[in-house]
């Protein structure tokens, strides 16, 4: 691990389209920001931290997240997401994170995800074909 410490962040920001929608993703019924997409806003957020912090053969997996969606968000909607290391436990890097629209919180998290290294990683996920 390079530059790994507690207090990095990262951020993500999209607009919502209806592809992003619960109604559109089927974990819903309304043309909303969906949870999963929320989710992935997230985990986006947790990756930008970590972006120039580690070894060019590393990267990391999410293995957990607890998330909390808290206000609905239309279709046009700027979404963003802020990711805060909290803790750095050998390989397992947790995650505090925040998720606005332009008028409020619409979600939290907290995210835990393992550096591994790439090559050897999606060597064994290949080995499942």
């Amino acid at each position: 691990m390079t530059d790994l410490r507690q207090g990095l962040t990262g951020a993500a920001e999209w607009t919502v389209t209806e592809a992003m929608t619960a109604s559109h993703l089927g974990s819903g019924l309304v043309p909303v920001f969906s949870t999963p997409m929320l989710v992935a806003l997230m985990e986006n957020a947790a990756v930008n931290a970590l972006e120039s912090h580690i070894e060019p053969e590393q990267t990391s997996v999410g293995t957990r997240i607890d998330v909390e969606h808290l206000a609905a968000t239309p279709v046009g909607v700027v979404v963003r997401a802020q990711a805060a290391l909290i803790a750095v436990e050998d390989r397992k890097l947790t995650f505090a994170i925040e998720a606005w629209d332009n008028v409020e919180l619409i979600g939290r998290a907290t995210h835990e995800r393992f550096l591994v290294n790439r090559a050897r990683f999606e060597a064994k996920a290949a080995q499942k074909r």
